[in-house]
């Protein structure tokens, strides 16, 4: 998208939802995975809004202030992904036959992951948030902070999908275990 005013992320819900729908290349997984992340930032910033006393003023607003950074990081990513793939769906329709296997192909593919990588990165603080809240927060909001943290999880275990099959013909790449790491990262805030 190039302008703001055409910006996938600043549609309203039905919108959105009518263009993941449709029969385009943009927007796809990375947006809808991006836009569960922002949700996921959302719910962390709700609950740690209205956790002060539970875990002091100074507390809550730190926590605020890094959910709603992580949300508006994770909310650009919604524009961003489709842009980073735009590289790969022009290799794709090459004439030249610079399809799946060429090094245009490769490095379009390995730019194209780098956006469901910092998804995957985004997800393990609000895990680790969300499982602050739902540990410390407001009794009332702990539904929300463990909703939360499922669905960074979520976010992060489909955005984890994208790197692999994008680096499905770069065995070596170390993204591979990076990801797989940080998802065992967000696993083991989701379990404490």
């Amino acid at each position: 998208m190039s302008s703001d005013q055409d910006s996938y992320a600043g549609l309203p819900v039905r919108a959105f939802l009518d263009a993941l729908a449709a029969g385009t290349a943009a927007p796809a997984a990375g947006s809808a995975a991006a836009l569960a992340l922002a949700e996921a930032a959302a719910l962390c910033a709700k609950a740690a809004r209205l956790s002060a006393r539970q875990l002091t003023a100074d507390r809550a607003a730190a926590l605020t202030a890094e959910a709603e950074q992580i949300r508006g990081r994770a909310a650009a990513l919604i524009d961003e992904d489709p842009r980073a793939y735009r590289a790969v769906i022009e290799q794709l329709r090459h004439p030249g036959g610079r399809g799946r296997g060429s090094e245009p192909m490769a490095a379009a593919l390995s730019e194209a992951t780098e956006v469901p990588m910092r998804l995957v990165e985004l997800a393990v603080p609000i895990a680790g948030l969300a499982a602050t809240l739902a540990r410390n927060g407001k009794e009332t909001l702990r539904g929300d902070a463990l909703s939360a943290g499922l669905f960074a999880q979520a976010s992060a275990r489909a955005a984890a999908t994208l790197v692999r099959i994008n680096l499905a013909a770069s065995p070596a790449d170390p993204r591979h275990s990076r990801v797989d790491d940080l998802l065992a990262a967000i696993d083991e805030h989701l379990r404490s």
